[in-house]
């Protein structure tokens, strides 16, 4: 093997490495801690990280190398220390979906019950949205923290939401950004390590997953998210995190709301006790998992919900991150509908092709360093099992710009048959389950 800590090889040396995934062979210790360290000080260019995450994605790893990266990306900078912290620390990461604000009403939930809940969170990633970008809509919301603030948030509040630190695994802080651009979001590998390497060095004493199957999921078959899952579960494990896994169906985009500051109202409307029931139903489902895994099984999250305890977590939690949690949010400059063109009742609604479009309307990003809107996305007037007569809404575009709504437009309005993102039927469909699966 190439001499890895030679400068003179550098270059050789990661080709070496390439070639290795790109041929289907095993990386040894040695070569993914070297690739992971030398990419963080930059001596890896991302046109090389992007062709080793591909070859990561059409060739895989076995368990021990996707342990080894793990360990990496974690070596690769500082873990916190959250010992301090009196209550028990239990976080929650999902796998990405549409619609998909659970963060935002289940981390006050499970504080408000009392836990401490150190969300660290990422921005959109391909065709889902992020967390940070949602919470950046609220007026003054701040997603940077230091350390000592992100702990002393932790103690006070007993939530905080925000982004990893620079010195918070920040091999994953480039990868991370790098995948979304690069068409390799979906190795599993590379999802496992990226958020389990975050997850382990932010110190958390348990961790609830949230994987996500389906159409708008970056697993869309079952068994893929079950593996995906039972690696991350197993990573936690090792790592002395108490871990456990939900599948949980994302065919259909959670909730109504697909955007930024859509997806921050519908969540507000958990919180006041009402919203849609699928959000609630999941966020209870996994609000009862987190606080099982922290030691707390007895505490009622239905009832934080109705006495107010999670909204005022929730106040505190954003105010203390200099937001104002009472602020207008920004609202799109342009609308559009489209309407059912006859009686029937909705069949299904596309998870992927909702995110898509709403990504197109402008609240998602095509290369890393884009911005998103905050006002942008789609609003769904009917969801499946819903009836609906001819003319009445189903799906509202919002964009600041006319010219984003004319070019989604024809792809959610050309037609309701099987094959459409929107679909129509005589018949009212069957019931689905949300959560599929338990990983433990």
């Amino acid at each position: 093997m190439t001499d890895l800590s030679s400068d003179s090889t550098k270059i050789a040396g990661v080709v070496d490495v390439i070639r290795t995934k790109r041929d289907g062979g095993r990386l040894s210790d040695a070569q993914i801690d070297w690739t992971i360290a030398a990419y963080t000080r930059g001596e890896i260019a991302d046109e090389q990280m992007s062709a080793l995450a591909m070859a990561i994605l059409l060739r895989g790893m076995d368990t021990a190398e996707i342990a080894r990266w793990t360990a990496a990306m974690i070596a690769s900078g500082e873990r916190l220390d959250l010992s301090g912290v009196a209550r028990p620390t239990v976080d929650k990461h999902s796998t990405g979906g549409v619609g998909d604000k659970i963060t935002l009403p289940l981390t006050p939930l499970v504080a408000a019950c009392g836990a401490a809940v150190p969300q660290l969170s990422g921005r959109g990633l391909g065709h889902t949205g992020g967390t940070l970008d949602k919470l950046e809509s609220i007026p003054g919301w701040r997603a940077d923290l230091t350390n000592a603030r992100f702990v002393d948030q932790l103690r006070d509040v007993g939530a905080v939401i925000c982004a990893a630190g620079d010195g918070l695994a920040p091999a994953d802080r480039k990868l991370y950004a790098l995948r979304d651009v690069t068409g390799t979001v979906e190795a599993i590998p590379l999802i496992a390590s990226s958020i389990m390497s975050k997850k382990i060095a932010e110190g958390t004493g348990a961790l609830v997953l949230d994987v996500k199957v389906g159409s708008g999921a970056f697993m869309a078959s079952v068994a893929d998210a079950r593996q995906l899952a039972r690696t991350m579960v197993d990573l936690g494990t090792a790592h002395g995190v108490r871990t456990v896994a939900l599948l949980t169906d994302m065919s259909t985009p959670l909730g109504r709301a697909v955007g930024n500051a859509v997806e921050v109202t519908e969540a507000v409307e958990v919180l006041a006790g009402g919203g849609p029931a699928d959000v609630v139903d999941l966020t209870l489902a996994l609000a009862r998992e987190m606080l099982a895994a922290a030691g707390l099984p007895d505490a009622d999250p239905a009832a934080a919900l109705r006495d107010g305890r999670a909204m005022d977590t929730w106040r505190a939690m954003i105010a203390a991150q200099g937001g104002n949690p009472h602020a207008p949010l920004p609202v799109a400059a342009e609308t559009e509908l489209v309407r059912a063109d006859r009686d029937g009742y909705v069949a299904a609604v596309d998870a992927r092709a909702i995110g898509v479009a709403a990504w197109r309307l402008g609240a998602g990003r095509a290369r890393k360093e884009d911005p998103v809107s905050a006002a942008a996305g789609v609003i769904l007037h009917r969801r499946p099992g819903e009836q609906v007569r001819a003319g009445d809404p189903l799906v509202e575009l919002r964009a600041d710009d006319p010219d984003r709504i004319a070019d989604v437009l024809p792809a959610l309005s050309g037609g309701f048959g099987p094959t459409d993102p929107v679909q129509l039927t005589d018949a009212p469909p069957a019931a689905t389950e949300l959560v599929v699966d338990r990983i433990a």
